[in-house]
C-alpha cells in the first residue's frame, strides 16, 4: 500500500494517522510504502477500498534477504 494512497483516502497526513490509530509523526517517518501492519489497519479502516498486496512485501523483504 502506497502512502500517497492512503493519505489521499482520508484526505490529510493527520486524518489517516487518527483512523489507524498512530500519531501524524509515525505517518511521517514512512517512505513510499507503509508498513505492513498498518496497511493491514488501513485495509479494515477503509473497508477494504484500500487493498493490502502482500507482493508489495514479498519485494522489500527478499531485496534485504542474505543469500
Amino acid at each position: 500500500m502506497f502512502k500517497q494512497d492512503l493519505v489521499a483516502h482520508f484526505g490529510t497526513a493527520t486524518a489517516a494517522a487518527k483512523a489507524l490509530g498512530v500519531s501524524k509523526s509515525t505517518v511521517s517517518l514512512w517512505k513510499d510504502i507503509v508498513p505492513w501492519q498498518y496497511a493491514l489497519l488501513a485495509e479494515k479502516a477503509t473497508n477494504g477500498a484500500l487493498k493490502y498486496d502482500p507482493s508489495q512485501y514479498e519485494k522489500i523483504t527478499t531485496a534485504g534477504a542474505q543469500p
